[in-house]
């Protein structure tokens, strides 16, 4: 099992929580990365999310028309992102892959691809996260794109105990407040993502606490090692997302 795999597996049931109206940020990025793809790559429509989640970005870009095939280590959020689909009447492949070998999973046929909301980082050397990339890149059809979103890790201030709210949520009778604690330890953040879980009704209060470790690299790195794997045209767009963009191309 991957690192990872048992505190995505434990986030899947509160991801949706971490947005203040998930639905509506499933709307915001789709038109967001659309916009982006078709300023970039005009025409092109067969997508690769390799890291998927609970679908946020899968889901957005099949509303909108593209043909979607995605993948994620964690069986939970497939599952969830399966069932996600299925409620929107929506038609996209997902599967269980681990980022470092979507290639030999997926094959080559891909326009874009995506690996969005602050993935890459988990692994966390610039050994691995070059591996995930090149194999990004084989999946790219020569003239496809790759759309990668990240923490800018070089903005944020080191230390530990630092504290990041998400505000509170309403939900099926409970009331969730959201928050992680991030402690940095030399390259590396580490988070503990918690969900305090209120009973309005009772008043009785369960805590749940997931832990995971990020590889606080610059964006400057990334971008980099994007190139290094064969990318072109490869930069950094801010104001396109939530997050920072690096985007590059396959050659033709």
């Amino acid at each position: 099992m991957h690192r990872n795999t048992a505190f995505y597996d434990q986030l899947t049931p509160f991801y949706h929580l971490i947005h203040q109206d998930w639905n509506g940020s499933i709307e915001r990025q789709g038109q967001q990365l659309s916009a982006l793809i078709e300023r970039e790559w005009p025409g092109k429509r067969r997508v690769l999310d390799v890291a998927c989640g609970i679908g946020t970005q899968a889901l957005a870009l099949a509303r909108l028309g593209y043909a979607v095939t995605a993948s994620d280590l964690s069986p939970a959020e497939v599952a969830r992102a399966k069932l996600e689909a299925k409620q929107r009447n929506l038609q996209v492949a997902f599967s269980v892959c681990d980022m470092r070998q979507v290639h030999a999973h997926h094959g080559s046929e891909f326009d874009v691809v995506v690996c969005a909301d602050n993935s890459l980082p988990h692994l966390l050397s610039n050994d691995e996260i070059r591996g995930a990339l090149e194999q990004m890149y084989a999946c790219a059809q020569p003239g496809g794109g790759c759309v990668i979103t990240v923490r800018d890790y070089d903005a944020e201030p080191r230390g530990t105990g630092i504290l990041k709210p998400y505000g509170v949520r309403i939900e099926g009778g409970k009331r969730y407040l959201p928050f992680q604690v991030w402690d940095f330890e030399g390259p590396f953040c580490n988070i503990t993502f918690f969900f305090v879980e209120e009973e309005l009704s009772s008043g009785a209060v369960r805590t749940h606490a997931m832990r995971s470790k990020y590889f606080a690299v610059s964006i400057s790195v990334l971008l980099e090692l994007m190139a290094d794997v064969g990318f072109q045209n490869v930069r950094r767009l801010d104001d396109a997302f939530y997050q920072p963009v690096l985007i590059g191309t396959r050659g033709a």
